[in-house]
């Protein structure tokens, strides 16, 4: 079976960025740190990931190439505990989100135990513009 690009076909030019956003989006999706996203009325989104057990300097948030990534990474501590039950995941992470043009990070913050992340879609401004015809 081939595979159809979006790039092949002759309506959708320069659309091949869609499809590696898409493959992107697929890569890594195995659930830890479960996550919700909320739709906050009217142009706001907020993603919540749970994150117990990780402090502010364990985390980190960063947009790369219209992607949203989330990282946690627990400092090593020196300690001689000795777990009997070890339930509480402390692994690191990393949870990426593609954003669509005109979506904004606005702020971050931590509490309970779950990361918030504020996103904002800007208003698009209208452009038209004309191009002029040259003759040869």
């Amino acid at each position: 079976m081939t595979k159809i690009s979006l790039g092949a076909h002759p309506y959708l030019l320069g659309f091949d960025q869609l499809e590696r956003m898409a493959e992107r989006a697929a890569k890594g999706a195995d659930g830890y740190p479960p996550y919700n996203i909320e739709h906050i009325a009217p142009d706001g989104f907020r993603i919540t990931l749970a994150v117990a057990g990780f402090g502010e300097d364990d985390l980190s948030v960063t947009t790369e190439d219209r992607q949203l990534v989330i990282r946690g990474r627990m400092a090593e501590t020196e300690d001689n505990r000795v777990f009997l039950h070890r339930g509480i995941a402390a692994r690191a992470f990393q949870r990426s989100f593609v954003l669509a043009d005109g979506v904004e990070v606005e702020a971050a913050e931590i509490e309970n135990g779950l990361l918030h992340v504020n996103l904002k879609r800007l208003q698009p401004q209208q452009v038209v513009q004309t191009i002029p015809i040259s003759r040869k």
